[in-house]
């Protein structure tokens, strides 16, 4: 025996959703950017859904991220963050669409004649 402590989690992860796998909406993808809604806490939130919406209380973060930080599955903190935005605690916005982006190349060329005009 080398004495170290095993990786494996006491608990298994699904146990933070209630034994849920599914979340109450199916809108959420790794890059769906979650911030806190303002007021405080309700009292009844899990451990979990508490760590969650304390976590993006300090400014917004992804999806993958906010399960990085918590050391959970994005499956797991999906169905969490649908719970916390029925109740009203967090807000979801997905990200922009890769089409909505604007061009640095066209960025760059503007910015250029801006400079060239002093």
């Amino acid at each position: 025996m080398s004495g170290r402590r095993s990786e494996r989690r006491l608990v298994p992860a699904y146990m933070a959703t209630g034994g849920r796998a599914a979340p109450s909406r199916n809108t959420f993808d790794r890059l769906t950017l979650l911030s806190a809604a303002g007021g405080p806490l309700p009292g009844r939130l899990a451990p979990a859904q508490r760590r969650l919406a304390e976590l993006v209380n300090g400014g917004p973060l992804s999806l993958a991220e906010a399960a990085a930080y918590l050391v959970l599955p994005v499956s797991v903190v999906r169905v969490l963050v649908a719970d916390l935005v029925d109740l009203g605690v967090l807000h979801a916005r997905a990200p922009v669409p890769r089409a909505e982006q604007h061009d640095p190349r066209l960025l760059e060329r503007v910015l250029s004649g801006l400079r060239a005009i002093r």
